[in-house]
């Protein structure tokens, strides 16, 4: 197959040593002969099991179909066209909203009845009948959860935001968002928040809605797809990764219930690329969710949807308090700021050495991860049912109502559990209720003498154990409340602490140590400012939640990266980061290209028999396409050779299965192009070169590849520094870049080399350059 005049690549073969001595010296003049080799991995966990993964077309084919379907289509169909993604955008913000609201109608009654029988049991001093009750309760509800994701939906587990991050980073994540994952998302999420479990929904509803705009974009499920024409130009991974940042949003949006908030957070922590035209159908589809989400909440507030009052749409309103400050209330924010980055981190690093024991846990099979699950479940129930037992019972105040203090029903700061009347347990009303509620009480305001230091120091140690522990089983779940009441309850505690010393109130004190904790975990700074004004509703919090994220996330960011990334890297996800490695400004792209395989091109107009040969014998995507000969420009020398473009293996695959093969080798003509194919037959995907069968006479025959090779692919010459090729190919979301030599020499090919998303990671680098490896080792060290 191979030429000796003829460069080649092959991406993804591990441990493939190349000859030092094979390649010409005027072929790549920068670069000095080093026996190195490139070897890049292509798996990653994805829920809990190895899978092969891609990466993504996101940029632009112009090829001739591509010219040509643009300039042929009218103003109308333009029009059209972008009528249709607002319309989408619409249809996601609906939809998301529909979904939250069900899922929290779902979760307050089945987890309120659960309670209200408890309490029952409570009350009439059957306190074993409760604790069996509840235990088996939560139980039922999480073995429910777990068999779903662990028999139809393993990809359904966790949160799903590092899975969305990387897939808006470029990285194709196998089946994460098909139509069995967002069934079973939604329904394990109803059965794992309502079983008690230390995990939230807000992480769910993300991945829900971005698993309802991956099925709109593409029509629906694989097996039922819409096939109306106008859906068929939105089957593209371009505008499939537009509908999936709306989707995100909404998540967001629909969980917090912020407009702006999910708007920002899409545009923080998980897309990669961002325009103007993206931030108006986002915004818009957020609009649509808390449009949905006010009508249901009017409807349900007569008491028309059970158990659903206060709860399950987050928002917890402290307006009405004046929020007054002078200049040594600071020192007690500072201080809060500095805790929410040291625990953040610490919380990271503990969390990243439960799940790799998890991992290999959950490696063992799916008998293994449905007991671990159910054993999580058993130890959250006894923590949550029994810890309470050993409370103080705290008299009422006698300036509230009768009906506030002590309460047994649905909603209500003052417990009474096991205490006697006029009497209520603080450390049951955190426990034994929902998490919505639990961040509700613990941030309520004007409260100072509410909680004990000893209860709010329980509740901290035990949701601290529990959110370690909780995250990475065989359920849907969040991070983002766990995280919230575990930040709430450090910073009720600093507030009772520096209460002599300021005016900032107990409940406003619990606000900024969930903010301070969740920077410091999950390093989010802009975004989860406005989340938390939209849902404290006070503007008055800004200036000094704005301080307390600024220092939690740079304490944090001087330990670990963030939580999400310590998850992608995990998963072995090749995700590439926004800043790279002070080492990359030293490293040419060319040294790259030579510690790889040669690049394989293929001719202009290539023989079929080529074709099958390359595709069968690598796995990489796209190909250089080179004319060799061509009659150059006035002023070069006859010879030249021409880098026409890259031809993509899909293309290549579609160029097969449509028998599109000349007898002799010659240029195709416009029209004979368009007459087979259309630009939408391009953007199909799924085909592979095994499903295609080719005849020994079609061996013989020849392809011109010339109409469909993209014309103008990312090239770079080879001094180019690996920073600035990993800042370019981020930014533009590429899938190849062509390096091409500094010097265009007569029978030089005009490609040096091609890299990939795998070649621009850090690690692949450094075990291809163990000079460079010791000596940041070195630096560590030192």
């Amino acid at each position: 197959m191979e030429e000796p005049t003829t460069n080649h690549y092959k991406e993804g073969q591990e441990g493939e040593e190349r000859d030092p001595e094979s390649n010409n010296t005027l072929q790549s003049p920068l670069l000095l002969k080093r026996n190195r080799t490139l070897s890049t991995n292509h798996l990653a966990i994805i829920g809990t099991k190895v899978s092969h993964i891609e990466s993504l077309d996101y940029e632009i084919n112009e090829n001739d179909l591509f010219k040509h379907d643009w300039r042929s289509r009218s103003r109308e169909q333009v029009l059209q066209y972008v009528f249709m993604k607002w319309i989408l955008a619409l249809i996601v913000g609906l939809l998301t909203g529909v979904i939250a609201t069900l899922i929290n109608l779902a979760i307050e009654n089945i987890a309120g009845f659960k309670l209200l029988a408890v309490a029952k049991f409570i009350k009439e001093e059957r306190n074993f009948e409760g604790f069996l009750y509840f235990t088996g309760a939560n139980l039922a509800l999480t073995a429910f959860a777990s068999i779903l994701v662990v028999c139809f939906a393993p990809t359904a587990a966790g949160p799903g935001i590092p899975e969305i991050k990387a897939y808006l980073n470029g990285v194709d994540t196998p089946n994460m968002y098909g139509a069995s994952t967002l069934i079973v998302k939604i329904f394990g999420s109803i059965g794992a928040v309502s079983a008690g479990l230390d995990l939230g929904k807000e992480g769910p509803l993300v991945h829900i809605g971005a698993c309802l705009a991956s099925l709109l974009g593409q029509g629906g499920p694989d097996n039922y797809r819409v096939k109306w024409r106008w859906m068929r130009y939105f089957n593209n991974d371009r505008d499939r990764r537009d509908l999936i940042t709306c989707g995100a949003a909404s998540g967001v949006c629909a969980a917090f219930r912020s407009p702006i908030g999910g708007v920002l957070f899409a545009l923080e922590e998980v897309a990669t690329w961002w325009r103007s035209a993206l931030l108006w159908r986002t915004f818009f589809s957020t609009a649509v969710v808390v449009v949905v989400l006010r009508a249901f909440m009017e409807y349900c507030g007569s008491g028309n949807c059970g158990l659903f009052g206060q709860g399950g749409l987050i928002m917890f309103d402290v307006s009405d308090v004046t929020v007054t400050y002078h200049a040594m209330d600071l020192l007690p924010v500072v201080i809060i700021g500095v805790i929410g980055g040291v625990l953040g981190s610490l919380y990271n690093y503990l969390l990243h050495k439960v799940l790799r024991v998890y991992n290999l846990i959950n490696e063992k099979g799916r008998g293994h991860k449905l007991l671990l699950s159910l054993a999580v479940s058993i130890f959250t129930s006894v923590c949550l049912y029994c810890l309470p037992f050993f409370a103080h019972c705290s008299p009422c105040d006698p300036s509230l109502p009768d009906s506030a203090c002590p309460t047994n029903g649905r909603t209500g700061n003052f417990k009474q559990f096991n205490c006697p009347a006029g009497y209520y347990n603080d450390l049951a009303s955190l426990l034994h209720t929902t998490n919505d509620d639990a961040v509700r009480n613990i941030f309520s305001t004007s409260t100072p003498t509410e909680f004990h230091p000893v209860s709010l120091l329980v509740f901290f140690g035990v949701y601290c154990i529990l959110g370690l522990i909780t995250f990475g089983i065989a359920v849907p779940s969040g991070l983002f409340l766990p995280i919230i009441l575990m930040g709430s309850a450090y910073g009720r505690l600093l507030g009772m602490a520096m209460g002599p010393y300021t005016r900032i109130d107990q409940g406003l004190f619990s606000v900024l140590g969930a903010a301070s904790l969740m920077a410091g975990s999950m390093r989010m700074t802009v975004s989860l400012c406005v989340i938390f004004l939209e849902l404290t509703n006070n503007l008055l919090l800004l200036p000094i939640t704005m301080l307390v994220l600024l220092i939690s996330k740079t304490v944090g960011d001087a330990f670990n990266p963030s939580i999400y990334e310590m998850i992608l890297h995990l998963k072995g996800l090749p995700f590439l980061d926004a800043n790279p490695e002070p080492w990359m400004r030293t490293l040419t792209v060319a040294e790259l290209a030579d510690a790889k395989s040669p690049v394989i091109t293929l001719c202009g107009v290539e023989k079929v028999s080529r074709i099958v040969e390359v595709l069968q014998n690598t796995t990489h995507n796209g190909f250089p396409v080179v004319d060799q000969g061509t009659v150059p420009p006035i002023g070069l020398p006859d010879g030249a050779s021409e880098l026409h473009g890259i031809i993509l293996r899909a293309h290549l695959v579609a160029v097969l299965r449509k028998k599109w093969f000349l007898k002799e080798k010659r240029r195709t003509e416009d029209w004979e192009v368009r007459k087979v194919f259309t630009s939408i037959d391009l953007a199909e995907r799924g085909f592979k070169i095994d499903e295609v069968l080719v005849t020994k006479d079609e061996m013989e025959m020849y392809v011109d590849l010339h109409p469909l090779t993209n014309t103008t692919p990312f090239t770079v010459l080879e001094s180019l520094s690996v920073a600035k090729a990993m800042v370019l190919f981020r930014s533009v979301g590429l899938r190849h870049m062509l390096i091409v030599p500094k010097y265009q020499l007569t029978g030089v090919s005009p490609v040096v080399g091609i890299l990939t998303r795998q070649d621009l990671l850090a690690h692949n680098i450094l075990n291809a350059f163990p000079d460079i490896k010791s000596k940041e080792r070195g630096k560590k060290g030192k």
